[in-house]
């Protein structure tokens, strides 16, 4: 795709090479602000549960309760339950949109975007609300995913009228069919347990050797334990792509030439998979097989300082679906820019690519410089243009 827009090849996009250089100033800028030591973690949901310099999962990992819990006297046990809220909380991360916002009731803290989804997903998931057992609230069970309502979701991210969040009813169903196939696929998800989505800990653990598993590979069962909870994706020989999409400018010898595979939530969850891995005594190696994260943080940041523009600048005031070729492009461009800025990056800051991979640079980072730039040019932040979404990409 980047070949093809950088041939005037594509339809809807330019690449303008040349702003790729203060693109990788801004970004190295709020790099240095936001971690002045240079010692930037990887991209995760975790980061995510760390709020104004408390981390809310340490916190809640020192509850007598979690001590007390025979379940939590090995790191497996504690890892499979750090798998069922990442998962849940990562799958929960479509876009909250500019209006909708979190109050949390223990530490007063009111919290908007994906923070704030991260928070209402931990405190629904610490109060027990996916556990089907009120004794064990830590975990999440495949019986009270497939139970889960657009009005479960509405109560424990305090959406309604006057704080909407879209998405609700897609979030619910997407919540469902993780029950569905968690309870399905018991070889993946209930190994050691009953069905629960933290039983994927142990179909990896299958897959370690020497104390380690590489990213290609978590990603590989991921998308293998996750494919079908994606509802209205394309098919290919009967095989549910997940967030794959046909590009009518992709072209081969092969059917598959033509889709772009971007998997925003899958490497999302994949990346957020490394933490509670490490807990356990597994290192995830190779990072590199993993791609950026076509959402619209990071290829906002592209639109916002020039690197990408429209073909029709009217495009940018109009609703995209995601399926459309205008936004598979968008974010398929992303996806290879990312590669090409993350060495800029990098050498801004005197850190070599072991030293800074782009899984660092993802959460330095190109994630909050897309942020900041969006408020600076929109009102409320929003992205440059308008997607569509049921609940499960954006």
């Amino acid at each position: 795709m980047l070949r093809l827009a950088l041939d005037a090849a594509l339809a809807d996009w330019s690449v303008d090479v040349a702003r790729l250089a203060p693109t990788a100033d801004f970004v190295a800028e709020v790099i240095k602000v936001r971690y002045p030591g240079l010692a930037v973690p990887v991209h995760s949901r975790w980061r995510h549960f760390v709020l104004q310099g408390q981390d809310l999962w340490a916190a809640i990992a020192g509850d007598p309760r979690w001590q007390s819990d025979a379940r939590w006297t090995t790191p497996g046990a504690a890892a499979r339950a750090a798998f069922d809220l990442v998962i849940t909380s990562v799958l929960l991360d479509a876009g909250a949109g500019a209006k909708w916002h979190y109050r949390d009731p223990d530490t007063g803290l009111v919290v908007a975007r994906s923070e704030g989804l991260a928070l209402a997903s931990l405190r629904w998931f610490q109060s027990g609300g996916l556990s089907e057992n009120a004794e064990q609230p830590y975990r999440a069970d495949a019986a009270v995913l497939r139970r889960i309502d657009e009005r479960s979701i509405e109560r424990a991210f305090q959406a309604g009228e006057a704080n909407p969040l879209p998405g609700l009813q897609g979030r619910a169903a997407l919540l469902n069919r993780l029950g569905a196939v968690v309870e399905a696929k018991r070889d993946l998800f209930a190994i050691q347990d009953s069905p629960r989505p933290g039983g994927l800990f142990d179909a990896l653990s299958l897959r370690v050797v020497d104390s380690c598993i590489s990213a290609a590979t978590v990603l590989e069962i991921v998308l293998d334990a996750l494919g079908p909870i994606w509802e209205g994706r394309p098919r290919l020989g009967g095989v549910p792509l997940g967030d794959c999409w046909p590009h009518p400018a992709l072209k081969g010898e092969r059917p598959d030439d033509g889709y772009a595979p971007l998997h925003k939530l899958s490497q999302w969850l994949t990346y957020s998979l490394i933490e509670p891995l490490g807990v356990a005594g597994v290192a995830v190696t190779d990072l590199h097989q993993l791609t950026g994260l076509a959402e619209y943080r990071n290829g906002g940041l592209f639109v916002d300082m020039g690197v990408l523009a429209p073909s029709d600048p009217s495009a940018l005031s109009t609703t995209h679906a995601v399926g459309d070729p205008f936004v598979v492009s968008w974010r398929a461009l992303t996806v290879a820019l990312l590669d090409e800025l993350a060495p800029l990056v990098g050498a801004r800051l005197g850190l070599t690519s072991e030293r800074f991979p782009l899984a660092r640079m993802l959460e330095g980072g190109t994630w909050a410089a897309g942020r900041i730039i969006a408020a600076r040019l929109r009102p409320g932040g929003d992205p440059p243009f308008h997607i569509s979404s049921d609940g499960t990409v954006f």
